[in-house]
């Protein structure tokens, strides 16, 4: 039976650390925790679930401490999480399953390299033993629009070693199933050894040595379950944003302004809340919706700000 370790870094997560590693206590073989000395009790909600606790502070980015939890650990594979998310059941049992299935009885969950899987699976596993999904297609959709931006991800001919995770956001307390967010995949459960954080940037992919594949059940995430928390996560996310102008030496005249002003929120608004149904999601989609149009307005006028003074 193969291994797992389940691996975390944290910065004050009292709140979520405990719900996160109760959805995984008997999953995990390890549970490995990075922390970037966290002023509430972090650490030791960690260690009462048996984690292996370490404090670290990263020179770079927070994925540099996630990669540091990653190398320390031992098992033969390894689930990366974040402290506000949690396994379900559902979840879970995939993860057992795949971790002990062969590359050919892994094969039909390669569904945006379908020539790839027809290969590898000619000893017999069909789709229908597998049972895909009734919404694969967003699934397909999502890995190509993620390789379209990044290039290629890992190497298909060879062993299935990574997978996708989908994610199901909860925001202000209820899944967000619209408004372009869903299936929000990452990813996360792959062999030791096989994948890695490069550690550039906050929102970068994971590199790959080997085949990359996709789970089927949701982990659930819990990002922003209050207004308040929302808003304080926006505000770090925009100043990355910001950051990213910055190197790119984005313009400050005022054909970008107005762009950034009311073009591209305009059209961010109309494709999340229209165009992928947030709608649908009532007034969670619609303020899910606004403010993510106004993500790069902000963002652009806190870069503005730095290169005016």
């Amino acid at each position: 039976m193969s291994t797992l370790s389940v691996v975390l870094a944290t910065k004050n997560e009292e709140e979520n650390i405990g719900p996160c590693l109760e959805s995984v206590k008997n999953l995990a073989d390890e549970t490995v925790v990075f922390d970037e000395f966290s002023t509430d009790k972090t650490r030791e909600v960690a260690k009462k679930y048996g984690a292996k606790v370490f404090e670290y502070q990263n020179k770079s980015n927070f994925h540099e401490t996630k990669q540091k939890a990653i190398d320390k650990s031992s098992c033969d594979w390894i689930l990366q999480l974040d402290a506000d998310e949690r396994v379900t059941t559902e979840l879970a049992t995939e993860i057992k399953i795949v971790i002990n299935s062969s590359n050919v009885e892994l094969a039909p969950r390669l569904i945006c390299y379908p020539e790839v899987a027809a290969k590898i699976k000619e000893k017999g596993v069909s789709d229908e033993q597998l049972q895909l999904p009734k919404n694969v297609e967003l699934f397909i959709r999502h890995q190509k629009l993620i390789e379209r931006r990044e290039g290629k991800l890992g190497n298909h001919s060879s062993e299935t070693v990574a997978f996708f995770v989908p994610r199901i956001n909860f925001f202000l307390g209820a899944p967000l199933r619209h408004a372009g967010v869903y299936p929000d995949g990452v990813i996360r459960l792959f062999k030791k050894g096989k994948a890695w954080l490069p550690g550039k940037s906050v929102h970068e992919l994971m590199d790959v040595d080997g085949g990359v594949g996709w789970l089927f059940n949701d982990l659930e995430h819990h990002e922003s379950p209050t207004f308040s928390r929302y808003l304080e996560r926006a505000n770090r996310y925009t100043d990355l944003t910001a950051e990213q102008f910055k190197t790119n030496h984005v313009s400050t005249d005022i054909f970008t302004l107005f762009y950034y002003s009311f073009v591209k929120p305009a059209n961010v608004f109309f494709s999340l809340y229209i165009r992928h149904l947030g709608i649908l999601d009532g007034m969670r989609g619609f303020v899910w919706s606004c403010f993510s149009a106004l993500h790069f307005t902000i963002a652009y006028f806190k870069y503005w700000q730095t290169v005016k003074k």
